[in-house]
C-alpha cells in the first residue's frame, strides 16, 4: 500500500479539520448545557451556528474532492466569495472581543472561535491553490508566472495561521497550536518538494537573491551565505565588570547562589562562558547566518510582532506585524536589501539615514516556531533552587512548571530600559554583542520606579534613561521623562554603584531577581532569556 503524498496529507488533515469542527459545533447546538467559557459555546448560539454553516459547506467541497476527484475550482465563484466573507466575519466578530478585555481576562471562546476561523480559512483557501501544490513547468514566462502565484499563495496561507498563532494564542484543546504547528509542518514539505521537483524544469535564468515582502522569494534563489554584520555604532565602555567563569557545572551554580558574598543582598549577576556552545544555534543551525532563518521560516514569510522606537518608554514607540523577511531587510541589516538590489541589476540603494529602530522582543518566538526551539537548550542552571526576592517577597511568583523563554532580535542601538524583573534570569547571548547594566536591588528606592501611566502599570521600570545620564544618547525634544526629574536627581543616579559588561556570542549572564538592568544592542544581537525560580 502506497503512502499518501505530503499534498494528499496535507488535504486529509484539512478534511479531518473541517469535519471535527462542524461535529463540534453540532454537538454544542444540540446540546442542553449552559454555555461554557472555556469551549466554543461560551460565545453563544448565533456565532457557533455560523461557524458550523461554514465548516459544514466546506467539509461537502472536501468529500467531493475525496470521492469525485473533481477539483473545487468547478464551484461558482460566488460561491466561494461567500464562504469566505463568513469566515471573515467570523474572524472580525471574534476579534471585536479582544478589544473589550484585558488579553488576560478574555474569554478562552472567543481566541477558540478566532483559531478555529482561521483554520477552516485556510483549508478553504488551499482548495483553490493549484501553484502551491503543482510542480512548476513551461516556459521562462510560464514558469515566472506559476512561481509568482505559488510565492503569493504561500504568503496568504502562512499568513492566515500566523495571525491565529500571534493573536489567539492558537486557542483551543481539540485543535489549537497543535493543528496550526503540524499544517505548516506539511505545507512547508509540499512546498519544498515542489520547488526540488521543479528546478529540474526551470529555464535558464540569471539568479538572484529576494528577500522582499512583496516579492516572496523562491527556494530556487541563491541563498545569502554571509553572517550578519558585527559592526556598531557605539561601544560603551565597561566601568565595574561582572564577575566571570568558564563553564560552570549545574551543583557549582547551586552552591554560588547558597553561599552569597552578602547574605543580606543574595547572589550577584555572573556571566558563565562558553555554556552554550554546543547548542545547534551556534554550531550546526547558525542563528549568524540570515540564509537559516530564512529557511526557517518559509524564506521570510512567517509573521512577527517587532517593537518599533529605540525603547518602549520613548515617545512614538509602537508596535506592528510583519514578514520575517521584511523585518531582515527593513530593519535588522540593510545590506540584505542593496545585495537583493545588485542581484537584480539595479542600482544598490543607500540605507535609509532615519530608519526607526526595530525589536523582536521579549516574543514567545520558539512557542510560534518550533523549528528554532530546536536549536536551543534549557540551561541546566534553570533546575536549580534559586533564593526568594531579597528585599521584598511580594515580588515572589508561584513557582513556575518550566522556564519561561523569550527572544530578543534586533539591530545595533535597541534598548531595553532599566527595570527588573520577577523572576530569576539566565540571558544567553547567540549572536552579536549588548551591554548590560545592573543594580542591586538595595538600591531600588533610588532607581525612580515609573508607577502607572496611561492606565499601564510601570512598576518595574525606571525614569531613569541609563543612556541620557552617560551622554551616550541626546534627550530629543519629545522625551519629556528628565523633565519630571531635578539635576540632583541625576546626580544622585549617577553616583548610585552598578555593575556592567558586555556580553558576546557564547555568553550567558545569572539576573539575579530583583536586579535592575539596563540593556543596549551593540551589533546584529540575537539573545535568549530564560526566566525561572
Amino acid at each position: 500500500m502506497t503512502s499518501p503524498s505530503p499534498v494528499e496529507e496535507l488535504l486529509e488533515f484539512c478534511a479531518d479539520a473541517a469535519s471535527t469542527i462542524q461535529n463540534e459545533c453540532e454537538s454544542i447546538k444540540h446540546s442542553a448545557d449552559e454555555f461554557k467559557e472555556s469551549s466554543l459555546a461560551g460565545c453563544g448560539p448565533a456565532p457557533v451556528d455560523l461557524l458550523s454553516r461554514q465548516a459544514r459547506q466546506i467539509n461537502t467541497y472536501y468529500q467531493s474532492l475525496q470521492s469525485t476527484n473533481t477539483r473545487p475550482t468547478e464551484i461558482a465563484p460566488e460561491k466561494r466569495l461567500l464562504v469566505s466573507k463568513r469566515l471573515d466575519d467570523i474572524i472580525s466578530i471574534s476579534y471585536s472581543k479582544f478589544y473589550a478585555f484585558l488579553f488576560k481576562d478574555l474569554p478562552a471562546c472567543w481566541r477558540q472561535l478566532y483559531t478555529d476561523a482561521s483554520i477552516l480559512k485556510f483549508c478553504f483557501n488551499i482548495l483553490w491553490c493549484p501553484n502551491v501544490y503543482g510542480q512548476l513547468t513551461g516556459g521562462s514566462e510560464a514558469y515566472q508566472e506559476q512561481s509568482d502565484g505559488a510565492s503569493f499563495e504561500l504568503s496568504e496561507l502562512v499568513k492566515i495561521l500566523d495571525l491565529a498563532l500571534i493573536l489567539a494564542g492558537a486557542a483551543g484543546e481539540q485543535r489549537g497550536r497543535r493543528w496550526i504547528n503540524k499544517a505548516l509542518e506539511l505545507l512547508h514539505v509540499v512546498w519544498r518538494e515542489m520547488t526540488s521537483a521543479s528546478v529540474l524544469e526551470r529555464p535558464a535564468k540569471r539568479k538572484k537573491i529576494s528577500l522582499a515582502l512583496d516579492s516572496p522569494p523562491s527556494s530556487n534563489e541563491i541563498e545569502i551565505q554571509d553572517v550578519f554584520s558585527t559592526n556598531g555604532p557605539f561601544t560603551p565602555p565597561v566601568k565595574s565588570p561582572i564577575n566571570h567563569v568558564d563553564v560552570l557545572s549545574m551543583d557549582a551554580f547551586q552552591e554560588y547562589m547558597d553561599n552569597p558574598s552578602g547574605s543580606k543582598l543574595g547572589p550577584e549577576p555572573l556571566i558563565i562562558r562558553g555554556s552554550i556552545r554546543n547548542w545547534p544555534a551556534v554550531t550546526t543551525n547558525p542563528w549568524n547566518r540570515p540564509s537559516y532563518l530564512l529557511s526557517q521560516t518559509f524564506d521570510g514569510r512567517r509573521l512577527v510582532p517587532i517593537e518599533i522606537g529605540r525603547s518602549y518608554v520613548d515617545e512614538g514607540w509602537g508596535q506592528k506585524i510583519v514578514t520575517f523577511g521584511e523585518f531582515l531587510r527593513e530593519y535588522i541589516d540593510p545590506s540584505l536589501a542593496i545585495a537583493q538590489d545588485s542581484s537584480n541589476g539595479e542600482a544598490a540603494s543607500p540605507p535609509l539615514q532615519n530608519k526607526s529602530i526595530a525589536y523582536l522582543a521579549q516574543h514567545p518566538l520558539f512557542t510560534q516556531l518550533p523549528t528554532l526551539r530546536n536549536d536551543i537548550l534549557i540551561p541546566d542552571y534553570c533546575y536549580t533552587a534559586p533564593p526568594p526576592h531579597p528585599t521584598d517577597p511580594s515580588m515572589d511568583q508561584p513557582e513556575l512548571e518550566e522556564p519561561l523563554l523569550n527572544a530578543w532580535f534586533g539591530p545595533p542601538g535597541t534598548i531595553t530600559p532599566l527595570h527588573t524583573d520577577p523572576y530569576h534570569n539566565i540571558l544567553t547571548q547567540v549572536v552579536g554583542r549588548k551591554y548590560v547594566r545592573l543594580y542591586s536591588p538595595l538600591n531600588t528606592e533610588r532607581m525612580l520606579a515609573r508607577g502607572k501611566e496611561n492606565g499601564v502599570e510601570m512598576g518595574n521600570t525606571s525614569l531613569m534613561d541609563v543612556g541620557i545620564v552617560e551622554g551616550w544618547d541626546a534627550l530629543s525634544d519629545d522625551d519629556n521623562d528628565e523633565g519630571q526629574l531635578s539635576k540632583e536627581d541625576l546626580v544622585a543616579f549617577s553616583e548610585v554603584p552598578f555593575l556592567d559588561c558586555t556580553l558576546e556570542p557564547g555568553d550567558a549572564l545569572y539576573i539575579p531577581i530583583g536586579w535592575w538592568h539596563y540593556v543596549r544592542g551593540l551589533s546584529v544581537s540575537f539573545s535568549v532569556s530564560f526566566w525561572w525560580n
